[in-house]
């Protein structure tokens, strides 16, 4: 039998807590199919608190993951348990922990910044006597308070990323998806939110204005979840807790970076690691037999 350092789709895997351990969120057994194409096949995870970092190429699945984490999709075979119950039963009460940013979608062009935020603050709930700080929280969180009048017509996709990103934080999610958060930003505001999503992670309740990154310190371990899809390796292994590697609607590989590393041989970071794992999938020269062994 294989111990989980020898073998790379668990290396560093993070043991699931016990009875009276912390909340769990479980894929079981996920398969989701598009007419003739299988996005998802017999995707098992359970995730504790942290930063995870979904990875794969275009068509690998991770959207799909996402949606069907969220509630968006509901998978042809397989279920979400958060802490040991169905999502689909817990409807709203589920709903409410729930904070997702797209890439970037269709947004009210006419509606100013800050008006979108407090029409889905509505939409989530929050009482009109918090929504006035909760904005004005979040609009800080991904620096646009000084802009927030404007109409989001006139946003940069930039902009309209990071307006997104805002209302996924709006309420202090206790889980956070994220699909592609840095897409369109520049160099100073991908690395502002990256130390933003390490806060989150790390401090529940309330997000401060992100610090600037210390070398040593740890890697966050507090009480939300936090999953984001990215196609910009650097932009998360610094903060990343685990790494999963989505293949063809598999999980090809999953661990800590330091793990995936050493499992691969891999002496230059988690972006050889990707293209180990990866490279030929980008060049449509797929192994169907590939399982995440080299």
């Amino acid at each position: 039998m294989k111990r989980v350092q020898d073998d790379p789709e668990r290396a560093g895997e993070i043991p699931s807590p016990g009875a009276g351990g912390s909340t769990r969120l479980e894929l079981c057994d996920i398969t989701h199919r598009y007419r003739d194409k299988k996005a998802l096949d017999g995707v098992s995870l359970t995730l504790n608190p942290g930063i995870y970092g979904l990875l794969g190429p275009n068509g690998a699945g991770k959207s799909t993951l996402m949606n069907v984490i969220c509630g968006n999709c509901r998978p042809k075979v397989g279920r979400v348990l958060w802490d040991g119950t169905e999502t689909r039963k817990l409807g709203a009460t589920y709903r409410s922990l729930l904070g997702y940013a797209p890439q970037q979608q269709g947004l009210y062009d006419q509606f100013s910044g800050r008006r979108f935020l407090a029409y889905m603050a509505t939409l989530k709930g929050i009482s009109r006597k918090k929504q006035k700080e909760e904005i004005e929280r979040v609009l800080d969180y991904v620096n646009m308070t000084d802009v927030a009048g404007r109409p989001m017509g006139t946003y940069s996709g930039g902009m309209k990323q990071r307006i997104l990103i805002a209302q996924a934080i709006l309420g202090d999610p206790k889980l956070l998806v994220l699909d592609e958060p840095t897409a369109g930003l520049d160099p100073r505001e991908r690395v502002r939110i990256r130390e933003g999503i390490r806060k989150l992670a790390g401090t529940p309740g309330t997000v401060q204005c992100p610090l600037e990154k210390s070398p040593k310190e740890e890697k966050p371990t507090g009480s939300r979840f936090i999953l984001v899809s990215t196609h910009v390796v650097s932009d998360f292994e610094p903060i990343a807790q685990e790494v999963i590697l989505l293949k063809e609607g598999k999980v090809a590989a999953r661990g800590s970076v330091e793990k995936l590393c050493e499992a691969y041989h891999c002496s230059k970071g988690l972006e050889e690691v990707y293209l180990q794992v990866f490279g030929h999938c980008e060049k449509g020269n797929v192994d169907k037999g590939e399982t995440g062994y080299l």
